[in-house]
C-alpha cells in the first residue's frame, strides 16, 4: 500500500485507499490480502501506461485490477462513477477520491468513515456473497461509538440498513 501510495502521489494522481485498509485506518483492525483504491478510470490508465512492466502487472489482459510484482499484493481498483456490490446503478456510486479522502497519520489518503460505511452497506445490500461488508460496518459502528442518528448523515439508500446494523452493534459478546 505504501509503495502504491508513493507511486500515485509522485504522479499527482488523486486516489484514496478504500476497503479493509480504510477500515483499519478508521479503527477496525482486520487482515486483508489486497489493497482497494478509489481512482478515476483515466488516472488508472495513466498509471498503468507508465508503470505496467516496471514492478506492476495486470491481473489479466484488460483487467482494471493489478498486482504489485515486488510485494505480490493485489490491487483492486474502484472506479469513480461505477457502483459497489453488484455493479448495477444505484443511488450510491464510487465518488471522486478528492471529495471523500482524509489523510491518515501515515500521510496516505483514505476514504472517510461516512463514505466507507455507505459503500460497504450498498455492497452488502446488493451481493449475497459479501457478508463481511456488513460485519465491517457493525465493527466500525462499535469501535467509533457511532450514534443511531448517524444514519441521517448517510445516503438515504443505505440509512435504514445502517439502523439495522447499528442494532447489531449494540449486542456484546459478553452478554
Amino acid at each position: 500500500m505504501e509503495r502504491l501510495a508513493k507511486t500515485l502521489g509522485d504522479m499527482q494522481i488523486p486516489f484514496a485507499i478504500a476497503g479493509a485498509m480504510a477500515a483499519n485506518a478508521h479503527g477496525h483492525r482486520r487482515t486483508t490480502a489486497d489493497v482497494d483504491i478509489l481512482i478515476r478510470k483515466d488516472e488508472l490508465d495513466r498509471f498503468k501506461q507508465r508503470h505496467l512492466g516496471l514492478g506492476w502487472v495486470n491481473k489479466f489482459d484488460g483487467s482494471k485490477n493489478f498486482r504489485d510484482a515486488v510485494t505480490d499484493v493485489n490491487v483492486d481498483a474502484l472506479i469513480v462513477g461505477q457502483y459497489p456490490g453488484d455493479g448495477l446503478p444505484k443511488p450510491v456510486a464510487f465518488p471522486p477520491p478528492e471529495d471523500v479522502s482524509e489523510t491518515g497519520a501515515d500521510g496516505i489518503p483514505y476514504i472517510s468513515l461516512k463514505t466507507l460505511l455507505e459503500l460497504k452497506i450498498a455492497s452488502g445490500m446488493t451481493t449475497s456473497h459479501r457478508p463481511r461488508d456488513f460485519d465491517d460496518v457493525i465493527q466500525l459502528i462499535g469501535i467509533n461509538s457511532l450514534p443511531l442518528d448517524y444514519a441521517a448523515k448517510l445516503n438515504p439508500y443505505v440509512a435504514e440498513k445502517f439502523c439495522e446494523l447499528w442494532q447489531s452493534a449494540q449486542v456484546s459478546d459478553d452478554e
